[in-house]
């Protein structure tokens, strides 16, 4: 050690065989970022003809390696103290690939180093005649065949030692992916299992054991290269086991620091320092100093300037809370998670909107009017993360120019992965009047990723510009057109949600205006209705607004009745508004929750004071939720 606490680490040279202070096995510096136990890797010679790919890929990364040219490390310890949400979840998702995933660019961006020990890249098919859709092809890891090192290993051009590579099994795996990227009015990539080995034949931590993932060897090497000894960096990143775990690194040893510095260190022999707050104490390797804290809780700490918004952290601002104790109000009236299509082979539908005490949905035709309070307004995002799609007429549209997405926390764009929550935009427009552009509220939604591209349905004879196709196509939406008309020359009903459904549509979520809402409470459709939840604001908007009535009904002798009476119905408090749920009379259900039919209306206990909103950015509005009444 110098007289300035730095320490000579003489043990980084290529070539050096050193025994770790925690007792790592024996290594030398110019191995693999693997332990000394033999394991299946994707190096090495005598690959059949379909692994070309993976053994030039193998041999440009070796080449990179010695390269003189060293990357600057896009990462550092703080995206080990402060990884990506869930992201021991995401890896484990990304390593079975049950099911479809699509994520956005940056999304696979972020997460994909954390699992490229596992994939590699076969070979990229080129794109299509659009230019927009680029397809590569990844196998696992330990689908390469053994690797048997030669006697003799020939030198490398350069004159740089080369890689003592280890007996590896292989041929274990054979699961592969098809990964397809989008790069249009949005940027997606879409993660499909190929061919029909749908599981691995081992887990993710035999992996995480004989391979270190991209993350973790950029963050050691950029400690490194700041002036740090590896037995420092290895120390550091260890002292969370948890965290160091979920990004891969249970397995993660001294000698896995070494090999990610070395060529920094063939280039730079400058002595090196132990990280402030430990000290070199022979016999013991690195140890943190008496009554110092460990570095990763100076690291979070100082980075949390409120520790009560730390949970709200990489989140959007507007991002909405529904408590999870409020749903099993409304769970029974929603569709199940499991379920597919009703005995008739339509979506489950809920029919939903806000109305004021004179039955109003707005002030005037064509004026956008609010009356949703904060608390059922994330009721209403809970809705729609229920739904597969979310269906308004055109004139809600115009006049509102609705983004028609989820904000709930945990879907796509507020914390999920993708657009996973996120409900499909449909707008019955048979006139095609909805002029879309890039400026719209949808469409800047699906822009940013937070939502999906919308579904329009239209009649047809109408000549289509094919630039309005086009563009939105581009943003992943499509136009649906139908020739199904009732008598009074309208779409039919059923003929658009059997057009949903053939288009894999399980669960339509219908929010207006109120033309649509008077249609579907008209009773020839009140079989199409599953469950209705109506939220009722406590105000009047008087009288030219346009309300919610279905048309009248007489008995036989010609006297007025009551339209109708909704029964299994609960009622519940939600701040200031009343949220009503039932279904229409006569309506068979197949897959949702029965409730007894007898069961007389209730009214659920009141809540108990809870935050529906981001905090942060409430408490920079000034705003405060409205708190439900104790009584």
């Amino acid at each position: 050690m110098s007289e300035d606490g730095r320490v000579d680490d003489v043990d980084a040279t290529a070539g050096d065989t050193t025994t770790t202070a925690a007792g790592d096995n024996t290594v030398t510096a110019a191995d693999n970022n693997t332990t000394n136990t033999p394991a299946a890797d994707a190096l090495g010679s005598g690959s059949p003809p379909q692994d070309d790919q993976i053994e030039q890929d193998a041999t440009q990364a070796d080449a990179q390696e010695t390269s003189t040219q060293i990357p600057v490390p896009t990462r550092n310890i703080r995206d080990l103290f402060n990884p990506p949400r869930n992201i021991a979840g995401i890896r484990q998702r990304l390593f079975d690939v049950a099911e479809k995933i699509e994520l956005r660019k940056d999304e696979f961006d972020l997460y994909w180093p954390y699992v490229d020990n596992v994939w590699v890249r076969q070979h990229r098919a080129g794109s299509d005649k659009t230019g927009l859709y680029k397809t590569d092809y990844y196998a696992c890891r330990l689908q390469r065949p053994t690797y048997t090192p030669k006697a003799v290993d020939k030198p490398r051009p350069d004159g740089t030692p080369t890689r003592k590579k280890q007996i590896r099994e292989g041929g274990k795996c054979h699961m592969k992916l098809k990964v397809v990227r989008y790069e249009g009015g949005y940027q997606s990539v879409t993660i499909n299992q190929l061919g029909d080995k749908t599981q691995h034949l081992h887990d993710l931590d035999y992996m995480d054991k004989i391979k270190r993932t991209t993350v973790l060897m950029e963050i050691a090497r950029s400690e490194v290269m700041s002036g740090y000894m590896p037995a420092s960096v290895y120390t550091v990143m260890s002292e969370d086991e948890a965290r160091l775990a979920a990004s891969g690194g249970r397995h993660l040893n001294r000698n896995d620091v070494r090999n990610a510095s070395q060529v920094w260190r063939q280039q730079h022999k400058d002595p090196l320092r132990v990280h402030e707050g430990y000290k070199y104490d022979h016999g013991n390797g690195i140890v943190r100093q008496d009554g110092a804290l460990p570095l990763v809780h100076r690291v979070v700490n100082a980075e949390i300037v409120d520790p009560t918004l730390a949970y709200y952290a990489g989140l959007p601002p507007n991002t909405l809370r529904f408590p999870e104790e409020l749903r099993p109000f409304l769970d029974p009236y929603l569709p199940r998670h499991d379920m597919t299509f009703t005995e008739d082979g339509l979506p489950h539908v809920t029919l939903t909107y806000a109305t004021s005490l004179d039955s109003s949905l707005s002030l005037a035709p064509g004026i956008q009017t609010v009356l949703s309070g904060p608390h059922s307004k994330a009721m209403t995002h809970y809705l729609r993360s229920k739904h597969d799609a979310i269906l308004v007429g055109v004139r809600t549209a115009l006049a509102d120019n609705p983004a028609l997405n989820c904000r709930l926390e945990g879907v796509g764009g507020y914390g999920g992965l993708g657009w996973e929550g996120q409900p499909r935009p449909v707008i019955i427009d048979p006139g095609a009047r909805w002029l879309l552009t890039p400026q719209t509220r949808v469409i800047r939604t699906v822009s940013e990723g937070k939502g999906k591209g919308p579904w329009i349905i239209i009649a047809p004879g109408f000549a289509m510009d094919p630039n309005r196709i086009e563009m939105l196509k581009y943003y992943g939406g499509k136009y649906l057109g139908l020739t199904d008309f009732d008598k009074r020359w309208r779409l039919r009903w059923e003929a658009i949600l059997r057009a949903l459904a053939a288009e894999g549509i399980r669960s339509v979520m219908i929010e207006g205006g109120g033309m649509v809402i008077n249609e579907l409470l008209r009773p020839e459709h009140s079989n199409l209705v599953s469950s209705v939840v109506v939220t009722v604001a406590p105000t009047y908007l008087g009288q030219g607004g346009v309300t919610v009535s279905p048309p009248p009904k007489l008995d036989a002798a010609r006297r007025p009745q009551p339209a109708m009476r909704f029964r299994d119905v609960r009622w519940q408090s939600f701040g200031e508004d009343a949220v009503m749920c039932g279904r229409i009379p006569h309506v068979e259900t197949p897959g949702a929750v029965p409730l007894q039919s007898s069961m007389p209306v209730t009214m659920a206990p009141p809540l108990r004071p809870v935050s529906f909103f981001n905090s942060s950015v409430d408490a920079q509005n000034g705003f405060q939720p409205r708190v439900p009444p104790s009584s």
